[in-house]
């Protein structure tokens, strides 16, 4: 490569690389955790839980809450940024991605990264995946296998691909209350 970049970028993935094999090897969960933090830079709360392994492409743009599970085989592509809230259930082989590329061919090799959030006490279901630039709204669940491309509304859930609403979650107003 010839982008006088590159060899930081290089660096950055290599820094990643290593600590997703320390994560990714853990022997406990208090392993996990500390290796988690080093690769998103930030302490992980005691009450955060991750099953391994996770693949990310970067880590460093990992915002974590307290309280989040993350189930096994999960992937997090996050140069565009993924902001995970206090609470979130995610499932297993799960796919969040911050980051895509153009359809015209002359530009596909270009990055554009939106941020992904998601918030308070959503839940993810098993094999979803998420695209740039979505924010799941707090409450909000997310069907086993969706895909979902655009905004969820709070207290709703989605599924299908794309992702369409299903149905409101009937004691919403009476968890914000709580």
């Amino acid at each position: 490569m010839d982008d006088p970049g590159f060899s930081q970028v290089a660096d950055a993935v290599n820094l990643t690389i290593r600590n997703l094999a320390k994560l990714n090897g853990a022997a406990d969960t208090d392993q996990v955790r500390r290796f988690l933090g080093e690769l998103i830079g930030q302490q992980v709360d005691d009450s955060t839980t991750l099953f391994p392994p996770l693949h990310t492409n970067y880590g460093r743009n990992i915002k974590l809450g307290r309280s989040v599970f993350i189930n096994h085989a999960c992937s997090f592509l996050d140069l565009g940024g993924i902001t995970i809230e206090d609470g979130v259930m995610i499932g297993p082989r799960v796919n969040i991605t911050s980051e895509d590329h153009p359809v015209e061919i002359k530009l596909r090799k270009t990055l554009v990264t939106r941020e992904v959030i998601i918030k308070k006490d959503a839940w993810i279901g098993a094999g979803a995946t998420i695209l740039p630039g979505v924010t799941i709204g707090e409450g909000a669940v997310v069907a086993a296998g969706a895909v979902v491309t655009k905004d969820v509304l709070a207290g709703t859930v989605v599924g299908g691909v794309p992702a369409k609403l299903l149905k409101q979650i009937d004691d919403f107003d009476a968890a914000e209350e709580m």
